[in-house]
């Protein structure tokens, strides 16, 4: 029998590719084995996990909250509510009994949107936040955004050249799923000097190629708050943005993901589109995506997440419900942690001290380890970094020196590549190369977490490496 090979398969599965879980994350758990080892020869005795937005992952120190949790073990475990109804929390006792009344057994199917109640709770947190009315039906649940994101993505490339329209840099989920399914990225470039802003002229030459180049423009993704730069749209060019996809009959995919954190919300505040969509009674087609993986909520293990369809004909609803019946249903384990996600404790209920003090603490946290490392960022040769508002990253840009670029010429790498290596073959901090992101030619950056602990060590061991770099190629 011949064996199976790459050429039998899908060919565009050579075209994925991922930065986050890439040749930095694999190499970086290689030596997380070799730590094991009271001998392993290594600079360092811990990899930090830099790369990717996993607050509760090993090492770091963002404990989950305690109301979802609570709620979480009592819906694995429904006899534990015989043991701890007189210890936990009244209101942790009585979500779970709602959402066992209205489930059954977690280890059961759903409905392949979701459970109806908890879709419902997510139609009551939109209506809530934007002000407008919310359909439970235009709700779709989900394992994570991520799924959601692969499924609109899917279903609306067309053969043989459709277009989506992406942030440059953008995070990678996007132009890893395209390229599964055949579609062709259409980059528009962020602008850095603006702090990262959406700018609606390089959207209009993006499209304006694709037209050239013979390719359908279908859709336009943008990501808010911003990932990897953190940067919040404003309203007048989240308006403009809608308008434009008016004028082009583009299909809005708003990647609202990290709507909650925000480290400055009474400066820097987040607007959904759905409430931009609403107020300008846009006829725009829009799907919107929020997930429990980010936030203060951290529970990206969990996969669960949601979007909403708004301006979808019934018609186009039910193609959709037909693709997500093909694989049942999403996790139920992430579908109650999405209730908790939009349903958290209301003041004057039993958990809500201990809530507001646990997310208060991871919102302040965040934004105290951001200014810092920025500050301290900027103040290195060679290294702007732009002072994020949201999200859970920082997204530095480096001048190289020349040397440094010539050794990643010969090495086959990007020059942030060569850098991001060199830093996690020093020092144990893994990040990802600004390449993986995408970046203007000849630019060079990396994209951190904020996430990880003792983060005056943490940001001194970047300054030494970033230093050290510097001198070994020759300065700047």
């Amino acid at each position: 029998m011949r064996p199976l090979t790459p050429a039998d398969l899908n060919p565009a599965v050579a075209n994925v590719q991922y930065a986050v879980r890439g040749e930095l994350a694999i190499k970086a758990e290689d030596y997380r084995g070799k730590l094991e080892s009271k001998d392993h020869g290594l600079p360092f005795n811990r990899v930090i996990n830099s790369n990717i937005g996993n607050p509760q992952q090993k090492g770091l120190d963002q404990p989950p909250i305690t109301f979802s949790r609570q709620v979480a073990a009592l819906m694995e475990y429904p006899p534990l509510i015989d043991i701890v109804k007189d210890k936990w929390p009244s209101d942790v006792i009585a979500r779970a009994q709602e959402l066992q009344a209205e489930i059954g057994s977690i280890g059961a199917y759903s409905h392949s949107k979701g459970v109806p109640l908890i879709r419902r709770s997510v139609a009551k947190f939109i209506s809530d936040r934007d002000g407008f009315p919310c359909d439970p039906e235009d709700i779709f649940l989900t394992a994570g955004a991520s799924a959601g994101v692969s499924l609109l993505l899917n279903v609306l490339i067309t053969p043989p050249k459709t277009g989506i329209l992406i942030p440059i840099p953008q995070y990678p989920l996007y132009t890893a799923t395209l390229a599964q399914y055949n579609g062709v990225a259409l980059p528009y470039h962020l602008s850095e000097p603006d702090g990262w802003s959406t700018s609606l002229d390089e959207i209009k030459a993006a499209l304006a190629k694709a037209d050239n180049d013979g390719i359908t423009a279908r859709a336009l993704v943008i990501i808010n708050p911003g990932n990897p730069t953190g940067s919040l749209l404003d309203v007048p060019t989240m308006e403009a943005v809608v308008r434009l996809c008016e004028e082009h009959s583009l299909v809005l995919l708003a990647d609202e993901v990290y709507q909650t954190n925000l480290h400055s919300p009474s400066t820097h505040p987040f607007h959904s589109f759905k409430q931009v969509v609403r107020r300008l009674d846009s006829p725009i087609p829009l799907f919107s995506f929020h997930s429990t993986s980010k936030g203060v909520t951290g529970e990206c293990g969990r996969r669960g997440g949601y979007f909403e369809c708004t301006n979808i004909s019934d018609e186009v609803r039910a193609l959709l419900y037909k693709m997500v019946s093909v694989g049942l249903c999403p996790p139920l384990s992430g579908q109650v942690g999405v209730d908790c996600m939009v349903r958290p404790p209301k003041a004057g209920e039993p958990s809500y001290d201990l809530y507001k003090k646990e997310t208060d603490t991871i919102h302040a946290a965040l934004a105290q380890r951001t200014k810092l490392m920025a500050e301290r960022l900027n103040a290195l040769p060679g290294v702007s970094c732009v002072n994020s508002p949201g999200a859970l990253y920082l997204y530095p840009k480096l001048e190289l020196p020349d040397k440094a670029v010539e050794e990643a010429k010969r090495l086959g790498k990007s020059p942030d590549t060569l850098y991001a290596l060199e830093l996690l073959d020093e020092t144990g901090i893994c990040v990802v190369p600004g390449s993986g992101f995408g970046q203007k030619v000849g630019e060079h950056h990396y994209r951190l977490t904020c996430l990880c602990p003792g983060v005056e060590e943490y940001v001194g061991a970047l300054e030494k490496f970033h230093n050290k770099f510097v001198q070994k190629y020759g300065g700047l």
